[in-house]
Order: C-alpha cells, then sequence, then structure tokens
C-alpha cells in the first residue's frame, strides 16, 4: 500500500467513518477515569464537541510544562492541545498538528470559547494543517519545541522514520518526545497492513516493541523509557478473525534529545526529588521503574542522571556526581526490593 493510500484511508475514516469515540471497535481509547485526579479536572473545561471526538489511547501529558512550548503530533479535535494550553499557562504555546480537515474544523472552533474559559487575554494554541511527516512544511523550526506529545497517532504513518527523525529535528536540546500508542508484540503481516479498518483502528500500524527501538536508535535516541502500559481489547469479531493472534498494548513512552549511551552505565551518581513539581509533591515517576519518592536519595545510572540534569526536569532535583569515575554496568537491583540506605533502581 502506497503512503499516499495510506493517508487518504486514515483521513476517511477520521473525517468520515468516526462521529464520535463511540464508534470505535477497540478498546484502545482512554477512558476519562484513567487519567491522573489532576488532568481530570481539567476536563470539565473542555467543549463537549472536542470530547466526543477524541480518538486518544492514553494520557501523554507530561509535568512541568509551564511556559513551555508543546507540539502535538495528530491533534484531532483538540482534545490534548486544549488540556496542554492550561498546563503551559497563558504565556506558554502549544501547536497542534493534524491532516482531517473534519477534525481540525472541530478544534479551530473552539479557540475563543477555550482563551475566554481560561481567563486569557488571548488563545496560546494554534493549529496547522499538514502532515506529521513533514514537519518543516507545516513551519516547525529546528530545536524549537520543549515538548512533543502525541496520543494514539504515529502508528497511523506509513513513514514512521520520517516521523520520528522531524520530532528529533524540532526538539530543542534535552528537549522531551512523550506518546502513547498502541504497539505489537510481533510483526503485523504486510497483507494486514493494507486493511483500512484495522489502520484506521491503530492496529495495522502498530509498531513491533523492537523494531521501535531499533528505529529510535537510528534516529539518534538509544535510550527509550515506558512509562506505562495497558492491554488493548479488541471488541469486534470481525477484527479479532482477521488479526487476533497479535497482542496490542497500549504503551506510554519518553523519549529525550539527549547523547545517551545504549547501556545504563554506574557513575557513582545520585538523584534526589525536591517536590517541587506542580501536581506532584510526594513523588515523581520517571518511567515505570525510576519512582522518586520527595527527599529519598536514589542511585541512578549515568543515563537516568542526564535526563535529569540536562532537561527542564534539573530544578526539580539535587543531583549529586559526575562521570569522572566508571564503576561498569549500573546494578539493576528494583528498588522495591532494596534494603539499602540508598536503593538502585532498574535501568
Amino acid at each position: 500500500m502506497s503512503g499516499q493510500q495510506s493517508l487518504a484511508d486514515v483521513r476517511h475514516y477520521y473525517g468520515k467513518v468516526l462521529q464520535s469515540n463511540a464508534d470505535l471497535k477497540t478498546g484502545a481509547c482512554c477512558p476519562a477515569e484513567a487519567m491522573p485526579t489532576y488532568l481530570r479536572r481539567l476536563l470539565d473545561d473542555i467543549h463537549p464537541a472536542i470530547t466526543e471526538r477524541f480518538y486518544g489511547c492514553g494520557s501523554p501529558l507530561p509535568p512541568a510544562l509551564e511556559g513551555a512550548t508543546v507540539l502535538d503530533l495528530g491533534c484531532g479535535s483538540g482534545r490534548d492541545v486544549y488540556l496542554l494550553s492550561r498546563l503551559v499557562g497563558e504565556h506558554g504555546h502549544v501547536i497542534g498538528v493534524d491532516m482531517t480537515a473534519e477534525q481540525m474544523g472541530v478544534a479551530r472552533a473552539h479557540r475563543p470559547w477555550h482563551a475566554q474559559r481560561y481567563g486569557y487575554a488571548t488563545s496560546n494554541v494554534r493549529f496547522v494543517d499538514g502532515y506529521i511527516e513533514d514537519l518543516a512544511a507545516c513551519g516547525i523550526a529546528d530545536a524549537s519545541v520543549d515538548v512533543v506529545v502525541s496520543n494514539c497517532v504515529l502508528n497511523l504513518s506509513s513513514e514512521k522514520a520520517r516521523v520520528f527523525a522531524e520530532i528529533m529535528r524540532v526538539l530543542k536540546p534535552g528537549g522531551e518526545l512523550y506518546f502513547c500508542d498502541v504497539f505489537a508484540d510481533r510483526r503485523i503481516p504486510e497483507a494486514l497492513r493494507c486493511d483500512p479498518v484495522l489502520l484506521g483502528e491503530c492496529l495495522a500500524g502498530a509498531l513491533y516493541t523492537e523494531d521501535f527501538r531499533r528505529l529510535m536508535a537510528r534516529v539518534g535516541c538509544a535510550d527509550t523509557r515506558t512509562v506505562s502500559r495497558s492491554p488493548v481489547p479488541l471488541l469486534d469479531e470481525a477484527i479479532i478473525a482477521k488479526i487476533g493472534m497479535v497482542g496490542f498494548t497500549s504503551i506510554t513512552m519518553r523519549a529525550f534529545k539527549l547523547n545517551l549511551e545504549d547501556r545504563c552505565e554506574d557513575f557513582g551518581q545520585i538523584a534526589t526529588y525536591l517536590g517541587t513539581i506542580l501536581n506532584h509533591p510526594h513523588a515523581f515517576d520517571l518511567d515505570d521503574h525510576h519512582h522518586f519518592e520527595t527527599g529519598r536519595p536514589l542511585r541512578v545510572c549515568g543515563n537516568t542522571f542526564d535526563m535529569l540534569a540536562a532537561t527542564r526536569y534539573a530544578a526539580h532535583f539535587q543531583l549529586v556526581g559526575d562521570k569522572q569515575n566508571h564503576f561498569g554496568l549500573f546494578d539493576c537491583v528494583p528498588a522495591a526490593s532494596s534494603v539499602k540506605p540508598l536503593a538502585a533502581s532498574c535501568c
């Protein structure tokens, strides 16, 4: 299937076939109850027309965004853009990119409504019609974005290598990619990748997890982190008959534009969370195995140290150590099982 045909099928499915999230045939769409409490409260200020046409599979909205410039790839009706509008504050900026006219029409129609609702003098969001594979054509400059997010969209692209290369291009040094998507436990057979319904339901284009790891390494990201995961149930008998042999998982991932190593190395470094990130007074989870309790020192590998020290999270940590002395591979002992004063956590 050509890339152009794939784009046409996706545009048709999201613009014409789906009229609300009730039309989806899988359980990938994330219910509001799965969101953190502080984000659920913000949903009350999102226009109902926006939420009805939301098709995401998670909640890819990282913390510490005040004043940031955030890019939402495949923003659809704009639900996450408007949530981000609140999180970045009146002086931050949010850019939504999407190729589906019907979705973008809904998103744009409610810019003044949300600005007034939030008490902003002018809207701090803008929507760009375009393709996530070509952000340059969307006017997104090199190293101009603090954070890139995406909610169950990257799987829809037939040119994923271009998408991730573009993400790394537009991120500032130390910038963060934080996204949710559907992943597969094996490579999808070629014949099924051409099915427009499987594609629109975020199944046919789901990346095999190991191929994702290899792709990220090729674009210069040697260490991606899993934040959370949940199984994707298939709810339609016809879909189960076609692709039920594949296991699908909705995964939230984060990665940084940093020069990291491909293994976790031990330099004797320590990180202590200060409890200063808004809505995270007691702990901060970098990923599914780095749980930083406020005030509790934690031994970390060199990559984890850099993810904290060379990003916007630096102000929220006390960081001790450098890379003068190397002690070999990091000893990956889960924090919960450690009885040492300085608990280690697996990388």
